[in-house]
């Protein structure tokens, strides 16, 4: 027994300490990238988010295909309650912890876009069924982050020092009446050096979460957009089997 205690504190030391080699190493890459985002090419390339944000330090892209309309699978993004993913509650958990911030309103709203409103983002543009662009300009490397909206062309010219402008997306691209590409994409620009160096901390360490948040909620569009299909499809076959 206490060799096989051993052996197992020795698998778990070692364990952790790969663990924290590897996001240590991640950390540094994510560093040296800074600053050198890969620039959108074909159908990742976006004129609406360009004309808000064009130039920027970072930019997260991610997509998926979807067995949905494309209006469907927008609809399903824009209202998907996020906090339903333990993964994404204890990713929000730990950086409360990590920066020593209060934890967020029980009373929030839980449809996506309708909470990102409630905290402060703003809409920057929209073309219904297909496409919505969200902005706001924040600082947060601080515990308690606040989010500004800001009216669209006093987005695009934003340049009050200390602080990040942010610009998102969710997109649907339609591929033919049943199926679409759901795409979001986040850029960020800062104000000042200043806020460049705090902002560049910032990303270099929290990116890894960042970015398994946005895998993770890619899983739960998809599943909430062909859910809502399936269930129309059910009530249009239950409907015509009353009319037999």
């Amino acid at each position: 027994m206490a060799h096989f205690t051993r052996s197992a504190a020795l698998w778990l030391a070692g364990g952790v300490g790969f663990a924290a080699a590897s996001y240590t190493a991640c950390v540094g890459f994510i560093w040296l990238r800074y600053g050198h985002p890969a620039h959108p090419t074909g159908e990742d390339a976006d004129p609406m988010l360009d004309q808000f944000i064009p130039l920027y330090e970072v930019a997260e892209r991610h997509h998926v295909r979807i067995a949905a309309p494309a209006e469907v699978t927008l609809a399903a993004a824009t209202e998907t309650d996020l906090q339903q993913s333990a993964i994404i509650r204890a990713i929000f958990k730990g950086r409360e912890w990590i920066m020593g911030s209060r934890a967020g309103h029980d009373q929030m709203p839980r449809a996506f876009l309708s909470q990102m409103r409630a905290i402060g983002w703003g809409m920057l543009s929209e073309i219904p069924g297909r496409e919505i662009v969200m902005g706001a300009v924040t600082q947060p490397w601080v515990a308690n982050v606040a989010f500004r909206s800001l009216l669209p062309n006093e987005f695009a010219m934003f340049h009050e020092p200390g602080y990040v402008k942010i610009a998102w997306t969710l997109r649907a691209d339609p591929i033919n009446a049943t199926e679409s590409i759901f795409r979001t994409e986040t850029r960020v620009a800062t104000t000042d050096p200043a806020a460049r160096a705090k902002f560049r901390r910032y990303w270099s360490c929290f990116l890894p979460g960042i970015t398994l948040i946005r895998r993770v909620s890619l899983g739960l569009v998809k599943t909430e957009a062909e859910r809502r299909v399936q269930e129309a499809k059910y009530k249009q076959s239950t409907a015509e089997l009353r009319r037999i």
